[in-house]
């Protein structure tokens, strides 16, 4: 059969079943199984055929095949839950179970179903009584319902069924099964939507009840009526069930009787209230009293048997030993209780007599029989009474414990052997797990007997928790909690008694014992608070600060201490020792002044201990490791000041040096080994030792007095190996000896790294060290392998990747820089950051490698610079006296801009090779301090060091001759070019150097002699792009657009990419602002910005264009200066001018609402703003000249912004707060601001005032704006002519600067004046010429849109209603190109002129352009005018 015919087959028995023709189904699925015996889907449809044919064994047999081939298909196990569900077989019920529990499983992500199959097994096990797994299921099924955000009132159901499926079974339940029974119903009484209600209330009272059967439930119970007590506060029966818990479990105490007063206040005749005050009395020994409320309580409350044990004690008090237990004499429970009273009373014959008499076959008389021959220790009789008991009733556990008792206290051999009373004493405490006696005595066979020292703890603890007045078990359970680190029991404790000082140190102490640092600091500072006065508390609190790190904490609890007792020789140890782990963490990061403080500490305290305890070995070496761990510091930084005691003076302290405390170190040592001879201090020694040999090599000494120290450091040290041969470090510490130069024992060395990888294999600080001995004697190979065996042990140990760099730097790998920047990466060490600052170093100084993948990677991409910077600084600040590391970072600082800090590390390499020999490292180092000194403005120094220098190199010529001229001296600037010029070699050199003479020929004026050089420069075969910018630069100075125009041209020929980016974008601006282009400057601005988006002043150039073009909100609301300068600020907040062009965007979107006669928006703005320039200016280190204009620039537009909106005291008081007359732009806006208020006055000005304001322009001569303000006020004082001499000289003005935008704005204010006098109808030919010709001039130098309409009307008052002048308006109306404000103003007198005309058809069309531009002053015109047509 192929696989096309089963699935034919397959689907005829679906068909079949679908049918319910069931027979035929069989054979297909029969037919399927002949050809694939495991086909899934045959098996099932056999189980549903079958069961559906009543043939539930084939079925099943079915179905269990199905689902042993797929066990995660969901058919088969549906299939068999049905005809398990459909079954009355027990064995299918059983098996029912498991199928749902599959169920659930592949139910997982449908969760309707899950739940529906989860129900379906919870009523399967409560039907089978399987509790615990009942409530687990159900408990799940909650679960689920409340991560699927059920509402609160289904879930309330789903609790309260919860309930009802175990709340008939508490007596038989076990503890989980109860804790859940527990746990639901405090769900659904909190839960309950109606609080409070009978519902409510009903429920309540069944959780009350069922806590109240669980004895160990005591707080929950409490908390419960609590709860109850408050919802419902006129109810007494929580505090009735309270009550009767405390009287029955025995401890009534001032709570629980409490609460029998507060039960008696609510209902006056409360049984339990009259028995807790029965309880109180006889406490209070007022036992008539206590008889009479006890007789009364148990009238209404009989069911009490702790009411009748009190009331007979009661009874006995009163010696009223008949009447005791009145009623019920024959209860032999009460005889028995009233016979153990008489027992304690010594009334022993009497009681045995009464009961054996009344009651022989009671077990209750033979118990009090064995307890009267116990109390007389006759404990052969009371063996056989007490097993008389047993046999009577054995499920009394209280006789297996008297009887277990009484074996413990029996003869010589049961005393030896208490097997029999360990049998007695668990089945004791298996029939009631509530006797804390039993467990006590369980305790002591435990420990005492077996030797189990975890099972008696567990025993102490549970007889400590059901009894918590049992001292002696209490105690027990401490020490051994104590003796195994256990904490459980001391908690309960605390929670007993919180405020035990001693429980939290003991607490404190077991945390400790098991590492649980954090939590034993809590307990000990617990027990600090408590009581203040315990030293250990504190001091413990102290020890595990410094374990674990927070040695500032550390040393404030050891100081208090030392408050207390100066001479506490463990905390003056535990100070010295945090100092010394800070001075070793400061160490390791280069912070070595903080690192001498906090030795200096560290000796002060190891010496006061030393003082106190001068026997204590410890303390000696510890003042060893202080004095010797300053080897790796500077010696010129070592000033230590220790403790007279220390060297045996009587001074109080002295000062040492760095080989002084060296050699104290060894003699600490010395000193600890007299005291203790260990293996461990011999090391120490010798590491001193070998300390002491590298400073004096350093600093040059005594060979021979090397060599003695070596010698004595390798004697040490073997010392150490002999005393103990398997410790690593000892042999490891030998090789490192052996193999420094002085000694060159290479064999020795290779051995030692050997054994110490034997005795450790993880060792990787061995495995670096054989692989340096390996390179240090020219074996790369083996070198390698053993770095490689080391990074393998310990992937981020430093100094096996140095090792590797240094390997890669032999062989000339292209690897070695990503090396040393990754050792850079893992930790500070001096080779690696010499290693790497040189690699960076070296890669810097090949310029021509600045545009390859490795550079940009390498440099760009790693920030190398700064990070070189950091770790060379960091090696500086150690190895004070090499010259190479600070030429290097000098080099690093350069480049960082860090100009002060390039010339101190410049400074120091000059005085370390002040002696050198080497005459070229010298002028070198002069060389470059010389050009640090330049850079940060100190010109005199910079031409001092130069010259000391033999000036016949070229980059000293060049530095030189740069000095010269920063410092004004040009004449000696030029000499010293001209002579670097005779000795270039490269073209691009001489390029840079007649640029730099042309520079000098500029400032001296002489504009051709520079020019003529710049020409020089171009024609060379490698022009350099400086010399182009500045040729370009002079064209624009001197306003020459050809000259500009060809050396832009030639400027982009050979500058690509981001290289000088602002310049040229700032060039080709200025360029295309020559040219009139003022669309180009904008493309090329935008251009810029998207290319190169970070760049921080591309912004405002190109938001300065758009401000200038007259672009603003109205014309576009998305794309204008004051949207995109808010942009730019958000990009670069920290930009001064950004904020400064802000200012000048909203006065210019003031200017225009003013214009379009609607609402400010944007006031209060200018003090902010001007406030906001002068912070960033301090906040970044700009040139001085650059900071002057952009504070007058922006105090100027603060004060016309105000003075525009009318606010002239404002403005005038921020003009006087400035030295006005020192600054021309200020004074004449001072006077604008004076002339403003005189001319709001409408009077006629005084020619005095007049000839005073036309005296302040003059002094600000080269402003044209100043021009046209006084020709404004020549215009309000009707002085025409003087006015149009004022334009005309701001017009002269702004040709000879080569202001473009001056030019225009002259013709256009020209061309208005004559226009304006044109409308007034001045029969005079002077001003429409005026007109024609300021406007023709203004189109010659751009298209604008101002003089088209000033044209147009010139022609509309000339000749209102000729074709021509409906034509020129048209023109501005209907061409596109006319900005809005323009077309307003043409459309206006464009209506006039055709409703003068009558031509309504074009009218139509007017208006209908006017509403579509939203024109209103043009449609209420067009109302008034067709109003009166």
């Amino acid at each position: 059969m192929s696989n096309k015919e089963v699935k034919t087959a397959l689907k005829s028995a679906r068909e079949a079943i679908r049918n319910k023709e069931y027979k035929e189904a069989l054979k297909h699925c029969k037919a399927v199984l002949k050809q694939e015996k495991n086909n899934y889907n045959a098996w099932v449809f056999i189980g549903l055929a079958a069961a559906e044919l009543e043939q539930p064994d084939q079925a099943q047999g079915a179905y269990r095949k199905a689902t042993e081939l797929e066990p995660g298909q969901l058919l088969a196990w549906q299939g068999l839950a049905n005809l398990y569900e459909k079954s009355n077989q027990t064995d299918a019920k059983g098996d029912l179970a498991s199928v749902y529990q599959k169920l659930l499983e592949l139910y997982e992500s449908d969760k309707q179903k899950w739940c529906e199959v989860c129900k379906k097994l919870v009523e399967l096990y409560h039907q089978e009584k399987k509790h615990l797994e009942a409530a687990r299921t159900w408990h799940k099924l909650v679960k689920i319902k409340q991560e699927e955000g059920a509402d609160n009132a289904e879930l309330h159901q789903l609790w309260k069924r919860m309930i009802q499926l175990l709340a008939d079974s508490t007596q038989n339940q076990d503890n989980e099964t109860q804790q859940l029974l527990l746990t639901a119903f405090e769900h659904a009484v909190n839960s309950a939507d109606m609080i409070p209600s009978e519902d409510h209330q009903i429920l309540y009272r069944d959780f009350i009840q069922c806590l109240s059967k669980f004895p160990h439930e005591t707080a929950r119970l409490k908390k419960a009526c609590d709860d109850m007590m408050v919802l419902y506060p006129t109810l007494s029966y929580p505090l009735e069930v309270l009550c009767l818990h405390f009287i029955q479990s025995g401890t009534v105490t001032e709570e629980a009787l409490h609460f029998c007063c507060r039960l008696m206040e609510m209902d006056a005749s409360s049984g339990p209230g009259f028995i807790g005050l029965g309880i109180k009395s006889l406490q209070e020994k007022k036992y008539e009293e206590a008889a009479k409320h006890l007789s009364e309580g148990l009238q209404k409350t009989s069911q009490c048997p702790a009411a009748w044990y009190y009331l007979a004690e009661a009874q006995m008090k009163m010696q009223k030993y008949k009447e005791a237990v009145p009623g019920v004499n024959s209860d032999p429970l009460l005889l028995a209780l009233k016979g153990r009273a008489y027992v304690n009373k010594g009334l022993i014959d009497q009681v045995a007599q009464q009961i054996m008499s009344s009651h022989p076959h009671v077990a209750e008389a033979h118990a009090l029989e064995g307890l009267i021959h116990y109390t007389q220790k006759n404990y052969q009789q009371a063996e056989k009474s007490f097993q008389s008991a047993i046999e009577r009733e054995a499920e009394v556990a209280e006789y297996h414990h008297y009887l277990g008792l009484t074996y413990w206290s029996m003869g010589e051999e049961t005393r030896k052997d208490k097997t029999k009373a360990l049998s007695q004493f668990l089945k004791a405490a298996k029939l009631d797990s509530y006797m804390g006696s039993v467990f006590c005595y369980l305790g002591h066979y435990y420990r005492d007997v077996a030797g189990d020292k975890n099972r008696a703890r567990g025993c102490y603890k549970k007889a400590f928790e059901l009894n918590q007045s049992d001292g002696e078990a209490g105690s027990a359970a401490v020490d051994l909690s104590m003796e195994l680190g256990d904490t459980v029991f001391l908690q309960a404790a605390l929670r007993a008694d919180p405020k035990d000082s001693n429980c939290w140190e003991s607490l404190g102490e077991a945390y400790l014992s098991r590492g649980g640092y954090t939590t034993a600091l809590k307990s000990f500072t617990k027990a600090s608070e408590l009581n203040p006065e315990s030293v250990y508390s504190i001091y413990q609190a102290a020890v595990i600060d410094q374990l674990l790190g927070r040695y500032k904490e550390a040393i404030a609890e050891y100081q208090k201490i030392l408050k207390k007792s100066k001479e506490y020789v463990s905390a003056l140890k535990g100070l010295g020792e945090c100092y010394l782990m800070v001075a070793r963490a400061a160490l390791a990061d280069y912070l070595d002044d903080k690192a001498l403080d906090c030795i200096e500490q560290s000796l002060e305290y190891f010496t006061q201990a030393a003082k106190c305890r001068p026997d204590i070995s410890c303390l000696w070496k510890l003042l060893g490791d202080a004095c010797t761990s300053v080897h790796v510091i500077s010696t010129s930084k070592v000033n230590v000041k220790v403790l007279g005691y220390l060297i045996g003076q009587k001074t109080d302290r002295q000062t040492l040096k760095k080989s002084e405390l060296l050699i104290l170190g060894g003699r600490c040592y010395g000193r600890a080994l007299k005291l203790m001879s260990l293996p461990n201090i011999w090391c120490d020694l010798g590491i001193n030792y070998y300390h002491q040999a590298q400073h004096l090599t350093a600093m040059g000494s005594d060979t021979n007095e090397i060599s003695e120290l070596l010698e004595k450091s390798v004697q040490c040290l073997k010392k150490a190996v002999r005393l103990d041969s398997k410790n690593y470090l000892y042999w490891n510490a030998l090789g490192v000896v052996a193999s420094c130069s002085a000694i060159g024992n290479y064999a020795l060395a290779q051995h030692c790294f050997i054994k110490s990888v034997q005795a450790e294999q993880i060792n990787v600080v061995a495995w670096t060290n054989l692989g340096v001995l390996y390179l240090v004697n020219g074996h790369i190979e083996q070198a390698h392998e053993a770095f490689k065996v080391a990074q393998s042990l310990e992937p981020s140990y430093l100094l096996c990747w140095i090792g590797q760099a240094f390997i890669a730097e032999s062989v000339g790998s292209y690897d070695t820089m990503d090396l040393f920047r990754h050792t850079t990466e893992l930790s500070m060490h001096t080779e690696g950051a010499k290693g790497y600052a040189h690699w960076v170093c070296s890669t810097l100084q090949d310029k021509s490698n600045r545009n390859s993948e490795l550079y940009q990677y390498n440099i760009i991409q790693m920030h190398a610079i700064p990070a070189a910077q950091v770790v060379l600084s960091k090696y500086t600040e150690r190895i004070q006296d090499d010259a190479s590391a600070f030429t290097m970072l000098g080099y690093l600082n350069e480049y960082l801009q860090l100009n002060k800090q390039a010339t101190g590390a410049y400074e120091r390499a000059v005085s370390l090779l002040k002696n050198s020999k080497d005459k070229e490292k010298w002028n070198i180092a002069m060389r470059n301090y010389g050009r640090s000194l330049c850079g940060i403005g100190q010109y005199d120094k910079a031409i001092q060091a130069y010259m000391s220098t033999c000036l016949s190199e070229f980059d000293d010529l060049v530095g030189i001759a740069l000095a010269y001229f920063r410092k004004g001296l040009l004449q000696e600037s030029i000499k010293a070019y001209e002579k670097a010029l005779s000795i270039a070699e490269s073209e691009h050199d001489k390029a840079d150097i007649l640029t730099a003479l042309a520079i000098i020929e500029y400032k001296q004026n002489n504009v051709d002699a520079a020019k003529t050089l710049l020409f020089k420069c171009s024609i060379l075969k490698e022009p350099s792009t400086e010399s182009l910018q500045a040729l370009c630069a002079l064209g624009l100075a001197k306003q020459d657009a050809t000259l500009a125009t060809a050396a832009l041209k030639e400027l982009l020929k050979h500058v690509k990419g981001k290289d000088h980016l602002y310049e040229r974008c700032l060039i080709i601006s200025a360029v295309y602002a020559l040219q009139g282009r003022n669309v180009g400057v904008q493309r090329q601005a935008s251009k810029a910005i998207h290319t190169y988006v970070n760049h921080l002043q591309l912004p405002d150039t190109f938001l300065i264009n758009q401000l200038a073009a007259g672009c603003h909100l109205i014309e576009d609301e998305k794309n204008n200066p004051l949207k995109n300068i808010q942009k730019a600020i958000h990009l670069f907040p920290d930009d001064p001018a950004a904020w400064a062009v802000l200012m000048a965007a909203c006065h210019a979107e003031n200017t225009v609402v003013c214009l379009n006669n609607t609402q400010l928006r944007r006031t209060d703005l200018e003090t902010m703003l001007v406030a906001t320039v002068s912070a960033k200016i301090a906040g970044n280190n700009f040139p001085a000249n650059y900071i002057q204009a952009l504070e007058d620039w922006s105090l100027c537009q603060a004060i016309t912004g105000l003075k525009e909106m009318g606010r002239l005291t404002e403005a005038e008081a921020l003009c006087t707060k400035v030295n006005c007359p020192e600054q021309p732009a200020l004074f004449l806006l001072l006077r604008q601001i004076q002339c403003r208020q005189l001319l709001q006055s409408h009077k006629e000005l005084p020619d005095t005032v007049l000839e005073e304001l036309r005296k302040t322009v003059m002094t600000s001569g080269s402003s044209v704006a100043a021009w046209h303000w006084l020709a404004k006020v020549y215009e309000s004082q009707r002085m025409m002519v003087a006015a149009e001499m004022c334009y005309r000289k701001s017009l002269q003005l702004a040709s000879q600067q080569g202001n473009w935008h001056g030019k225009l704005s002259s013709l256009l204010r020209l061309a208005m004046l004559a226009l304006e006098i044109c409308m007034a109808n001045v029969s005079n030919d002077h001003w429409p010429s005026l007109v024609q010709e300021a406007t023709t001039e203004a189109l010659k130098l751009s298209f604008c849109p101002l003089a088209v309409l000033l044209r147009a009307l010139l022609q509309y008052s000339r000749k209102m209603g000729a074709r021509e002048t409906r034509r020129m308006l048209e023109k501005v109306v209907y061409q596109p190109g006319y900005p809005e404000t323009i077309v307003s103003v043409a459309r206006w007198y464009l209506l006039k002129h055709l409703y003068a005309k009558d031509d309504y058809e074009l009218i139509d069309v007017l208006i209908a352009n006017a509403k579509a531009n939203g024109d209103t002053r043009a449609l209420e015109l067009d109302k008034k005018l067709s109003a009166h047509s």
